[in-house]
């Protein structure tokens, strides 16, 4: 499910639950652009590390918990490449 659009669709339910501000969203928007990826900027709310900004890719797995009025949730992020399934796998108790 590589470039399907997993942390990206899991970052605008974040930010349309409430669980990231607009401020840093228009923040992430920014410095996507200055890189030529203006349209990650709800993938970066999880894809944190340098490598997987540059790349487009989600290499770790990334974990974010937020609360609505009536749900405490938590998201998991997964590498979708193959290349990184070993680091999704090394983190599951």
């Amino acid at each position: 499910h590589v470039d399907s659009g997993k942390s990206t669709t899991t970052g605008h339910l974040i930010y349309q639950c409430g669980g990231i501000d607009k401020r840093t969203i228009e923040k992430f928007e920014k410095e996507a652009a200055e890189l030529g990826k203006g349209s990650f900027k709800y993938a970066w709310v999880l894809d944190k590390l340098k490598a997987e900004r540059e790349r487009g890719i989600t290499i770790d797995i990334a974990l974010w918990k937020f609360e609505t009025p009536k749900y405490y949730v938590t998201v998991i992020d997964a590498p979708g490449h193959r290349d990184f399934i070993k680091n999704m796998i090394t983190v599951t108790p």
